[in-house]
């Protein structure tokens, strides 16, 4: 069975060679399961063969060994078997995501208690929460109520949070980092 064999562009992708693509002189051949021959070293003219005699595709699994690992199967099925396999890893892993939540000095009681129902949301959720107290004009005389805004907001998370960033002055922003603990939550 002849395999139409196509060139592709070498670009940044993390696709393996295959086939013509391999430009070792030698490479250590690997043949597909059930066969007395386990792996062999032969001249690449001599591998394209035998992938050919098995209507299949010589693809190089390991470039960086001496002399490269090629193994005889079908390029296709290996390519969507690993991209199935990045997809299923890449769907178990989480990412932090930074929430901000912002504040005046004078904020109100309903209105922290309001942000923190939120804050404990995102904490919940596995999020970091960035919490923020901008000072505008005459508010800057108040810093000392901006950092006890924080510090009330984070005694009220101290169940299922840390701070990770003490209230410090930025500019005209007192700004503190809570991180979630594993202790609370769902």
């Amino acid at each position: 069975m002849a395999r139409r064999r196509r060139r592709r562009p070498r670009g940044n992708d993390d696709r393996p060679s295959a086939n013509e693509e391999i430009r070792a002189s030698k490479v250590r051949v690997i043949h597909p399961e059930k066969v007395e021959k386990e792996h062999e070293v032969v001249p690449i003219d001599r591998a394209l063969e035998i992938a050919e005699s098995y209507g299949m595709d010589l693809v190089e699994v390991a470039p960086n060994a001496d002399p490269p690992v090629c193994k005889v199967l079908d390029f296709g099925k290996y390519m969507y078997k690993k991209k199935k396999k990045e997809k299923e890893a890449k769907k178990k892993q989480h990412t932090v995501q930074v929430k901000e939540l912002r504040f005046r000095p004078n904020t109100d009681d309903h209105d922290l208690n309001f942000k923190t129902r939120h804050a404990r949301g995102f904490l919940e959720d596995g999020d970091k929460v960035k919490a923020t107290v901008q000072f505008r004009g005459r508010d800057m005389l108040y810093t000392d109520r901006g950092k006890e805004l924080l510090l009330e907001l984070a005694e009220e998370l101290n169940d299922i949070s840390e701070i990770e960033t003490k209230p410090n002055m930025e500019g005209r922003r007192m700004i503190m980092m809570l991180a979630p603990t594993g202790k609370g939550g769902s």
